[in-house]
């Protein structure tokens, strides 16, 4: 058996944010690892994931998923390997996903983690492409949205986890034009050149909807929101007549202190007989063995691309959650402790 470590860090919200969140309202704390009790695991973690919605658990609001408790250990999705087994069916060096991240050991019960292969796709995949982040893409786009062949796609937030898988899916099934917004020139070019969108632009070169109406001069029949706010007002005004959008995320005012306005062209929701529609993964779990055979065999072929940026170190992960929020990653924003 793997000797275990006397102690374990973690990071502990310790505050809640006013706004954008601070490095004092987190605390990176020890405390001691134990051998797991029955029925349980006690797994090192090798990747851990950031993610937008959490920003929303840090405040202390009845929501889909309950707030981080101050003073506790955050949580989200890890990726690990196996230390010590109290469980049937785990053995020591297997590879698990599980919900406990943020921290180094985690003491996960054997029910909630699932073994993932290393040697089917690298393990921080199951974080992003294969994981959370890319059924929501998957669902949002073919059930939420009713994506069908020949309709034309837009997407903000085109270069995160979610935003770049929906618009390669749309592609892949037939769409007439994908185009997507990003808040970098350099990650415009990275969507339009590699990941083939038909055209992107820089919300930050000027006004959202000027910019899409030039990239989709006839409209578009899909939306995939990541963004809110000025994009979702955009949108409304480019779809076209029983367009569906997707409402996924809204990271635009998601540290705001005060009520954000909403669109000022929902009359236009009427005419065009248009469907908004909220997603959350957690509504289709049932879509799971189609998501991972379907886009792991658009992986193998290299059809899909990815791309994630991984920053090293537990001490670390508040500064790359806040690089979340700020915009600084391209694909999915990973914390890794594999040194």
């Amino acid at each position: 058996m793997t000797a275990l470590p006397a102690t374990s860090r973690a990071w502990h919200l310790v505050a809640r944010p006013h706004g954008w969140p601070a490095p004092t309202d987190f605390a990176l704390r020890e405390s001691p690892v134990e051998a797991p009790a029955e029925g349980r695991i006690l797994v090192r973690n090798l990747h851990f994931s950031v993610d937008p919605y959490m920003r929303g658990r840090m405040n202390d609001v009845k929501s889909y998923v309950p707030p981080f408790e101050l003073d506790r250990p955050m949580d989200g999705g890890a990726v690990g390997v196996v230390v010590a087994s109290g469980a049937e069916g785990f053995a020591e060096g297997d590879h698990v996903l599980h919900g406990l991240g943020w921290r180094e050991y985690a003491d996960v019960p054997a029910r909630h983690a699932t073994k993932v292969d290393p040697e089917v796709a690298p393990l921080s995949t199951y974080l992003g492409v294969l994981g959370m982040p890319g059924l929501t893409a998957y669902a949002g786009l073919f059930e939420t949205a009713s994506f069908k062949e020949g309709d034309a796609v837009f997407v903000s937030g085109a270069a995160g986890a979610v935003g770049s898988q929906v618009g390669q899916l749309a592609k892949l099934k037939g769409a007439s034009r994908v185009i997507g917004s990003a808040g970098s020139d350099e990650k415009v070019k990275w969507l339009v050149e590699e990941l083939g969108f038909d055209a992107a632009f820089n919300y930050r070169n000027g006004p959202v909807k000027d910019q899409l109406r030039e990239a989709a001069p006839d409209g578009i029949d899909v939306y995939f929101d990541n963004v809110g706010g000025e994009h979702l007002e955009a949108a409304i005004s480019s779809l076209n007549v029983h367009g569906r959008a997707t409402i996924c995320g809204m990271i635009a005012q998601y540290n705001d202190t005060e009520p954000v306005p909403g669109p000022r062209n929902m009359a236009l929701i009427i005419g065009k007989r248009l469907r908004l529609q909220g997603v959350l993964v957690g509504d289709h779990y049932g879509l799971q063995p189609r998501f991972v055979e379907e886009v792991g065999g658009w992986l193998r072929s290299g059809e899909l691309k990815y791309r994630e940026t991984s920053v090293e170190g537990i001490e670390n992960g508040v500064d790359a959650f806040l690089g979340l929020l700020r915009g600084d990653n391209t694909g999915k924003m990973i914390v890794s402790l594999t040194r």
